[in-house]
């Protein structure tokens, strides 16, 4: 009686042309709603990036002084008392510019993890993409990551780095980074939809990475190290490590010293385009497809 109750249901649907309102859509028309909806993702964005720090005095300061303060310390734990700074002739430059870099992806993460669990309403109520969240969360960094990177600029020029036409390298490299944050936000956004727990061990995740990264330490010097000498695989996964591989672009980008630095050890940073540009394909298509797949169960239950 079900199953014919059901069927005279289908058959209803089909004479009328009803559908579901949940039903996920083919690629292709999702790839085009979600473009046609690209003012509603940068208004969303710009709305959620001015509504950040509010309730704080200091305002939009702090996404400038929290990496700023961030590098404070690691400098005085890392640089002074560790001593990690050997073979770096700017050290000062080296790690602000890996902090600041590294930040953009470990806050693209974070936001992602969040962006569907915390819009459940939003998605019930009305229809549209549901990927546009973890778009307009990583539009949200990314404006927050410009001007950090202007505050970067000038303490680069303040440490007595040259203003050079290496710097409209940067450029690539955070068109790049952004495409790969893109991608890896769908991914945790997907996962954080229905998995809660996935938040709570994200913070946990982010530090491991952080510290793997290179943004305290130059890699290149650390793969030359007796230890490891006996282990080149270890020195060749810590190279091709996303966050290390978009920090070391912008490094060769920004600070001339640093260029020169990796040149006394003869290892060159040409392979890392390659690496960056097949991170960046492999994060965003995967990513995008993973979370695609999941588009009608976003809001249930």
């Amino acid at each position: 009686m079900a199953g014919k109750s059901a069927e005279s249901l289908a058959e209803f649907a089909a004479r009328h042309g009803l559908t579901q309102s949940a039903a996920r859509p083919p690629l292709r028309g999702y790839v085009r709603q979600l473009w046609q909806r690209r003012t509603f993702i940068w208004n969303f964005a710009s709305a959620k990036s001015m509504s950040m720090y509010t309730s704080s005095r200091l305002g939009q300061v702090w996404q400038v002084l929290t990496p700023l303060l961030n590098a404070g310390v690691y400098f005085l734990i890392f640089g002074v008392l560790l001593g990690t700074n050997k073979g770096v002739t700017n050290y000062t430059a080296f790690l602000i510019t890996g902090v600041f870099v590294f930040t953009f992806t470990q806050r693209s993460l974070t936001a992602g993890a969040k962006s569907i669990g915390n819009h459940l309403s939003l998605i019930r109520a009305l229809h549209f993409p549901r990927a546009s969240l973890p778009f307009a969360y990583v539009i949200v960094e990314l404006q927050q990551l410009l001007v950090s990177m202007a505050v970067l600029a000038v303490l680069v020029l303040v440490t007595g780095e040259p203003l050079s036409p290496h710097w409209l390298l940067v450029v690539p490299a955070l068109v790049l980074q952004l495409v790969f944050n893109v991608g890896i936000s769908l991914v945790i956004a997907r996962m954080g939809a229905f998995v809660r727990d996935i938040q709570q061990l994200l913070p946990f995740m982010t530090r491991a990475w952080l510290y793997f990264s290179g943004i305290f330490f130059m890699t290149a010097a650390l793969a030359e190290r007796e230890t490891l000498r006996e282990y080149p695989w270890i020195g060749e996964l810590l190279q091709a490590n996303p966050a290390s591989v978009y920090i070391e672009l912008v490094r060769t980008a920004l600070i001339e010293s640093y260029r020169g630095d990796l040149a006394a050890h003869h290892w060159g940073y040409a392979h890392l385009w390659w690496y960056a540009l097949a991170w960046a394909l492999v994060a965003f298509i995967g990513g995008f497809w993973y979370f695609y797949r999941a588009e009608d169960r976003y809001g249930r239950g």
